[in-house]
Order: C-alpha cells, then sequence, then structure tokens
C-alpha cells in the first residue's frame, strides 16, 4: 500500500505492459514473429500437400496446353472462345481415338513384348559384365531384373495402379479444361489475394509466365511429333521389332529432354539387338541420327520461336525434382523451370528500371 494522501492515487506506470499492443516494439516483434510463423506453417503444408500440388499444377500446364490452341485457332475461325475450346477438345479425343485405333492392337501386343525382351536383354548384359568381373555376381539375375522392372512404380506409388494412374490423369484433364474454360476468373481471384499495390506487377507476371508456358509447349509439341514419327519410320525401314511402340515411347519421353533420350536409346538399342546384331546396330545409328537431327534443327529452330532454356540447368532441375518428387515431378520440371526463370528475369527487370529511375537528373 502506498501512502499517498486519501483520495489521491499512488505512483503509476507509466510504461506499457507485456501484455499491451500499444508500445511499437512489441508489435514489430509479433509482426516479425507471425510472418516466420507463416512460412514456417506454409513450406509445412507444402511438404504434406505436394502429390495434389503437383496434380494442381499439371492441371495448369494441361490448361496452358489447351488456351494455346485455343488462341491459335482464334487466328483463322473469329467465334466464341466456347466453341473454339470445343472444338480443341474434340480434336484431341479424335487424335487419340484414331491412334489407338490404327495402332491400339498392335501396340497391345507389343507392350508384354517389350517387357520380356527388355528382361531377357538386362539379364544377357549383366550376366556379360558379371564374366567381365565389372560387377559382382549374382545368384538369380533375371529375378533382379524382374524386381527392377516391377518396381519402377514405387517411386510414385500414389499413382502406381491402372486406376490411381487413370483417376489423376482424369482430375489434370477436368481441373485443366476448368482452367481453359475462363482463366481470367481465376487471374482475377489469385490478383485478390495480393495486395492492390503490388496487383499491376503481379499480372504483368502471370501474363508473361502464360505465354512463356504455352509457347514451351509448342515447342515441345513439335518436337514430340517429329522424333516420335521419325523415330518409328526409321526403325520400320531397319527391320526393327516393336518400331511403332518404341516410336510412340520416343515421342512420349521426348517432352522431358535429356533424361527422355536417354531413356528412349537404352529401350531402342535392346530391342534392337533382341532381333539380331545388325538391327541392333540399325537402331544405334537410327538413335544418332534422330537425335543429332533433333539436337541441330528441331530444338534450334524450336527454341528460337519459343523459350531457350540451358540444357545443365534443365537437367540438374529434373534431376532434383526426379529424386524428390517421382516421375510426375521429373514431367513438369521444364514447365515449373520457364516459370520461374520468367519470374526472376522480370524482378531484374524491375531492378533495372528502379535503378534507371533513380539515375535520371531532376529537372
Amino acid at each position: 500500500m502506498s501512502d499517498g494522501a486519501p483520495g489521491h492515487p499512488g505512483t503509476v506506470v507509466a510504461e506499457p505492459g507485456p501484455n499491451e499492443l500499444r508500445d511499437p516494439t512489441v508489435r514489430t516483434e509479433l509482426k516479425r514473429a507471425g510472418v516466420w510463423f507463416g512460412v514456417a506453417v506454409a513450406i509445412a503444408l507444402v511438404v504434406l500437400l505436394i502429390q495434389p500440388l503437383l496434380v494442381i499444377f499439371a492441371g495448369i500446364v494441361f490448361a496452358a496446353l489447351l488456351d494455346g490452341g485455343v488462341r491459335l485457332l482464334g487466328r483463322v475461325l473469329p467465334i466464341g472462345r466456347g466453341w473454339r475450346l470445343l472444338i480443341v477438345c474434340l480434336l484431341v479425343v479424335a487424335f487419340l481415338l484414331g491412334t489407338f485405333y490404327l495402332t491400339g492392337v498392335q501396340v497391345v501386343q507389343q507392350v508384354s513384348q517389350l517387357r520380356s525382351t527388355l528382361e531377357v536383354q538386362t539379364v544377357r548384359f549383366t550376366g556379360w559384365l558379371s564374366n567381365q568381373g565389372l560387377m559382382p555376381g549374382a545368384q538369380d539375375v533375371s529375378g533382379i531384373a524382374r524386381q527392377a522392372f516391377g518396381s519402377v512404380g514405387q517411386v510414385t506409388s500414389w499413382v502406381g495402379t491402372a486406376v490411381g494412374a487413370i483417376t489423376t490423369l482424369f482430375m489434370i484433364m477436368v481441373l485443366g479444361l476448368f482452367l481453359a474454360m475462363d482463366p481470367r476468373v481465376y487471374e482475377r481471384g489469385l490478383q485478390w489475394m495480393v495486395p492492390s499495390d503490388m496487383r499491376p506487377e503481379f499480372s504483368r507476371v502471370i501474363e508473361r509466365m502464360g505465354v512463356t508456358l504455352r509457347r514451351l509447349l509448342a515447342g515441345r509439341l513439335l518436337g514430340m511429333a517429329v522424333e516420335g514419327v521419325l523415330t518409328a519410320v526409321v526403325l520400320l525401314m531397319g527391320g526393327v521389332p516393336m518400331a511403332a511402340l518404341l516410336g510412340i515411347i520416343a515421342g512420349i519421353l521426348a517432352f522431358i529432354p535429356n533424361i527422355g533420350a536417354i531413356v528412349t536409346g537404352v529401350i531402342m538399342v535392346a530391342v534392337g539387338f533382341s532381333a539380331g546384331v545388325d538391327t541392333g546396330l540399325w537402331a544405334i545409328g537410327t538413335y544418332f541420327v534422330v537425335q543429332t537431327f533433333d539436337g541441330y534443327v528441331v530444338v534450334p529452330m524450336v527454341a528460337k520461336r519459343t523459350v531457350d532454356l540451358p540444357p545443365a540447368l534443365t537437367l540438374g532441375v529434373q534431376i532434383l525434382a526426379s529424386a524428390l518428387l517421382g516421375i510426375i515431378g521429373l514431367a513438369l520440371a521444364d514447365p515449373f523451370t520457364a516459370m520461374v526463370k520468367t519470374a526472376l528475369e522480370r524482378r531484374a527487370e524491375r531492378a533495372e528500371e528502379r535503378h534507371g529511375a533513380k539515375g535520371q537528373p531532376t529537372s
């Protein structure tokens, strides 16, 4: 109790208490702690939800592909966007059904044949390495090979089954279709989540990312078509078994440069040598001819009109994505790299603009 006079309070502490937010220092520290806590929560959510996020990003990539087709069709057909999107979807479905109708039965028969051929060739190759002392001997090399080929899907076990793969593909296509119907709606929604003073720059970056993604996918589709058709035709000329299936595999794997070309070459050479030394040598020659034509003609031509990504950068991102995220991460590594590269380039441009504005003399 204080000794002050009756009716007069004692000495009042003027400093704010620890439970009061009037102190600027307390508010600043709480805001800083809240930012770090939010970043930690965001990182944890990304780690926990990485698989759904990959599906969403794949849907965005598919939407960019459809949007590119809609824009290209709009140059020759001055009709509504919805009708153009319908035409693009019908053309895609017709192409897939036509390809399956023409090569479906043959390809289905060749898939099981390809698996057994690769197993036999793996047994032969590993056995030769064991006899040369280049690798430890195995009691059952055939069993090891079957186990290796049977566990390919374990990296992405969440889509390892046929039902899971079909469901995931269906979700990606539906999501991409909804995004392609009216992308401006979703862009405005993203802008609403950004502070108002940053929205013009955010809109500019999103627009550049969309252009970059559409150009990248257009170039990849052209490269896939050229590499797939050229591989199938040349292998068919040389009498290599399963030429149609190998062409389809080469075309699909061409979406993933560097790693896709290596996998295609291994499969192609293994199948070629299964039919004899001559066909094996023809398969090797086909691989080098196709890759040389693709590397020195198709890729430079496409890169001038689309997106030129440094090979070392793309390969490094592909290795990291495949190790962390599996096959789907590997397939989406290049679109992700292109979008990040676009955002960083725009940031560098803004820095140069601010530097130039500061360096201008005032009147």
